[in-house]
């Protein structure tokens, strides 16, 4: 340990070497990225301006769209840079940097997607209690609960990875600095950070039971709707977030279920696009395409810009 220097650099291994894949890549990321940017906050400007959805769960809506544009802020800009650059490094400040703000946005969205299922359940299941279970004071509190947890969670995780030893390799075989992989590099005991992985596994699999059970009732309340056209209703109004729920868990339990030798590394990237990427630039178009009063706000808010210019 002593005559070993410790890393003050991380080496991003990326994608393919090849040139061709590297431009392809690279256009494909900055057009999902793109789509990231405009999306959600054409979605948080519709609903900020449009009185008609000032209501809790397009309220949740946009707290989503920020933490989607927060989590694709903390990865894609530098993926970008080592598609493009000869030097694949990113500094061990940054690195850190960039698992504390990438774990801070996958937690909050965790538990937004609670209380947005929770939203749902209170919806269907109790409306004539809906205003009262669901005032605006609620709401914040819920929001303020999701942000304070999420970055409480995110500090510690960080500081969990500061207190470990990079005094080995530093090549790491991802697209970005994402915590299982990380601790294979670590010449230091990891035994603490694998009881936090743990306790945040077990903190997610208690939102998705949470989650689930919400759903179960609100299943069974639209069973119990006589009409076609009432059970239809009932359903498309939580049926996005249900679309939304499934991409997140199924890649978030894979990341961080899968044990870091076992799992393909190439599959584990793939899985990171998905989570990192590709989810916060579909969850604008899941929750717009079915929905007919944020289509018309969206149309308002791009009327309006053409008018501007």
């Amino acid at each position: 340990m002593r005559n070993q220097s410790l890393v003050t650099e991380f080496v991003l291994q990326g994608f393919s070497e090849a040139p061709q894949l590297q431009i392809l890549f690279f256009i494909l990321f900055l057009s999902l990225y793109t789509v990231v940017l405009c999306g959600n906050s054409l979605i948080m400007a519709a609903i900020t301006f449009s009185s008609e959805l000032h209501t809790p769960m397009y309220f949740f809506l946009v707290n989503l769209a920020v933490m989607d544009v927060i989590c694709a802020c903390t990865v894609v800009p530098k993926l970008l840079d080592i598609l493009v650059a000869e030097k694949r490094s990113i500094s061990y400040v940054g690195c850190m940097a960039q698992i504390y703000f990438l774990t801070w946005a996958l937690g909050a969205e965790l538990l937004l997607f609670t209380a947005m299922a929770y939203d749902r359940y209170v919806a269907i299941c109790q409306p004539l209690h809906y205003g009262s279970m669901m005032s605006p004071k609620v709401c914040v509190t819920l929001a303020g609960a999701v942000w304070g947890i999420s970055v409480l969670s995110a500090g510690v995780n960080a500081c969990l990875m500061l207190r470990l030893t990079f005094c080995g390799p530093n090549l790491v075989n991802h697209f970005l600095c994402e915590i299982p992989s990380l601790l294979l590099l670590s010449c230091s005991s990891t035994y603490v950070n694998n009881m936090a992985i743990m306790a945040d596994i077990f903190f997610a699999v208690l939102n998705f039971l949470l989650t689930i059970v919400s759903y179960g009732f609100i299943i069974s309340t639209i069973q119990k709707i006589q009409t076609a056209e009432g059970k239809w209703r009932a359903f498309s109004t939580c049926s996005s977030h249900l679309i939304a729920v499934t991409l997140y868990y199924s890649t978030i339990i894979y990341t961080y279920m899968s044990p870091g030798s076992s799992c393909s590394p190439e599959m584990g990237k793939v899985v990171a696009v998905l989570y990192s990427t590709v989810s916060p630039a579909l969850n604008p178009l899941i929750y717009t395409l079915r929905n007919k009063n944020v289509k018309a706000a969206l149309k308002k808010v791009l009327m309006l810009m053409v008018e501007k210019l």
